[in-house]
């Protein structure tokens, strides 16, 4: 009979696949790439709004100084308002990433949205002429624009979340323990 050795590798823990790529993660891709789809959702959405009278504020008010408002309110214009909201959403996703990516959960996002909701509709939009006052607007543009700010810093702060922290890998343990109680 012969005997072979016992030669054993060592083992190396192997991660699972969301990890790796987690670690290579190009902070600016990815800030251009959730930044453009937050843009192109919630500008989707902000457009919907304002074509089903939820909002009187134009779709491209982020670029009123440099169109005249009679070109923003037509078709085109209405595109260039998107194309606007796409691009301030890729400034703004790429401000979160680099400064705010460590953060866990939705909140941080949320209170993102709400912060971008209070510079622009509380301080810069009436300073530059873009939107009127809050107290002009009607109660039904208010809470639109409102929620429309808050579920896109949570598009854009919780999928920060998902890719730079450890929120996927939580998750499955608490579904767990739910499970078992």
């Amino acid at each position: 009979m012969r005997m072979t050795a016992n030669k054993e590798k060592p083992r190396t823990r192997v991660q699972p696949w969301r990890q790796q790529r987690r670690e290579n993660t190009n902070i600016w891709k990815f800030s251009l790439e959730i930044g453009f789809f937050a843009g192109l959702i919630w500008g989707g959405v902000k457009g919907l709004f304002f074509f089903m009278s939820l909002t009187s504020v134009l779709p491209g008010y982020l670029v009123e100084p440099f169109f005249k408002n009679s070109f923003l309110q037509s078709q085109a214009g209405y595109y260039v308002g998107w194309l606007s909201f796409i691009a301030f959403s890729i400034l703004a996703t790429i401000l979160y990433v680099v400064a705010f990516r460590k953060l866990r959960g939705p909140g941080p996002g949320i209170l993102y949205g709400i912060a971008w909701w209070g510079i622009l509709f509380g301080v810069l939009g009436p300073l530059f002429d873009l939107i009127p006052p809050l107290r002009e607007l009607s109660r039904t543009t208010i809470i639109s624009e409102f929620c429309l700010y808050l579920l896109w810093g949570l598009f854009i702060g919780y999928t920060t979340a998902e890719e730079y922290t450890d929120e996927r890998s939580r998750e499955p343990n608490k579904a767990r323990e739910k499970a078992l109680q």
